[in-house]
């Protein structure tokens, strides 16, 4: 079972039913960039439905010949929807490609292309979700959380299809580290060990947010006494303009990109991030990864753990935008369109509004 989530918003659970299909949930990817018109390879946007990329790619190379690992993709997509997005395959297998027939599949585009498509060459990705059985009332609960997000953000949890049917393949890794459990296959091993690093991340994530809700929540003295901290560091901390406050010793980014920064001047940095110009960073733990310094890194180091994975930094927020929410009274549903950036996931989202806990389809696979 994955563990429990801690949300930024404060409403109280709603009913409003979601379920992944390629009907209800609809995702495009973004490219980072279009084909180049010359070159060895053949770029295509594909569109999918009921189908996870690998089966995607699988097919594809079965019905044209090329193999699977010449197709390069930007990144994973849903298979409990209907998606768009971006692949890449060698030039030489282009009359093949215009051949391919299946039922679940549309090549809608293909031009030339001079390299491989690489994990990460996109922008993000634009969401279409309906959400169904959802009262008056409760409408505006949504339509007052969205307008939340999109003024503030949210926290960028990895979501659940990430720790696998059960939830606990951050379980299975811990085990197969310590010796306990044997694990075939590089790939699962990976796997596994990004279900940890997410798991870490995820913990670390909640415990920022309970800090933030107690700083905002509170007056200074009563937040200084429930985390144990002097009133000097609280009362600058609670002038901060954002929610999510942040730390000295923070490590930052530029946002949506950039470098990385030490957080040295906050109420400089608290109005750079209120202003979408950077966002804090949290630990994918692993044995190169850039640890936080002072007051953020003493709250950091309980979440790292010894992965032999060189580990990275992942935005602790992101900034969705909200393209397009309705609610369709006659039916009872309630429609909503927003982009997030690469690596960020719609079902958190969906959580948050909900603040509801979402699963695996039945049919998701579990590696």
């Amino acid at each position: 079972m994955q563990p429990k989530r801690t949300f930024f918003l404060t409403h109280a659970p709603l009913s409003a039913h979601f379920t992944q299909n390629t009907k209800d949930f609809v995702v495009e990817e973004l490219p980072l960039y279009g084909p180049s018109q010359d070159g060895e390879h053949l770029m295509i946007t594909a569109r999918k439905k009921g189908l996870s990329t690998w089966e995607l790619i699988r097919i594809i190379s079965e019905q044209t010949g090329a193999k699977t690992r010449d197709i390069g993709y930007a990144g994973l997509k849903d298979k409990q929807a209907m998606t768009i997005q971006s692949l890449t395959l060698p030039a030489k297998f282009e009359s093949r490609l215009e051949k391919l027939t299946h039922p679940h599949i549309k090549i809608l585009s293909m031009a030339r292309h001079r390299n491989k498509l690489k994990i990460g060459h996109l922008k993000g990705n634009r969401f279409f979700i309906r959400l169904k059985k959802v009262r008056e009332h409760e409408a505006l609960k949504i339509s007052e959380a969205l307008e939340r997000i999109g003024s503030m953000g949210m926290p960028n949890f990895f979501g659940y299809q990430r720790f696998g049917r059960e939830g606990d393949n951050y379980k299975k890794a811990k085990a197969m580290l310590e010796g306990e459990a044997k694990v075939r296959g590089r790939k699962m091993q990976t796997f596994l060990i990004n279900a940890l690093q997410s798991e870490r991340f995820n913990a670390w994530l909640s415990c920022r947010l309970e800090i933030s809700h107690l700083i905002g929540g509170m007056k200074p003295g009563e937040a200084a006494q429930a985390l144990g901290w002097k009133r000097s560091v609280i009362e600058p901390l609670a002038a901060q303009p954002h929610f999510f406050k942040l730390l000295p010793g923070d490590l930052m980014n530029h946002y949506p990109h950039g470098k990385l920064f030490l957080a040295e001047d906050l109420p400089a940095e608290a109005a750079r991030f209120l202003a979408r110009d950077c966002a804090p960073t949290g630990l994918l733990s692993g044995h190169r990864v850039p640890m936080a310094q002072g007051l953020s890194g003493e709250i950091e180091q309980p979440f790292f753990e010894p992965i032999p994975a060189p580990g990275d930094r992942r935005y602790g927020w992101v900034f969705p935008e909200i393209e397009r929410s309705e609610h369709i009274p006659e039916q009872a549903h309630f429609e909503l369109a927003f982009t997030l950036p690469k690596g960020s996931y719609a079902t958190v989202l969906i959580e948050e509004i909900l603040h509801t806990q979402l699963k695996p389809h039945p049919s998701e696979e579990s590696l």
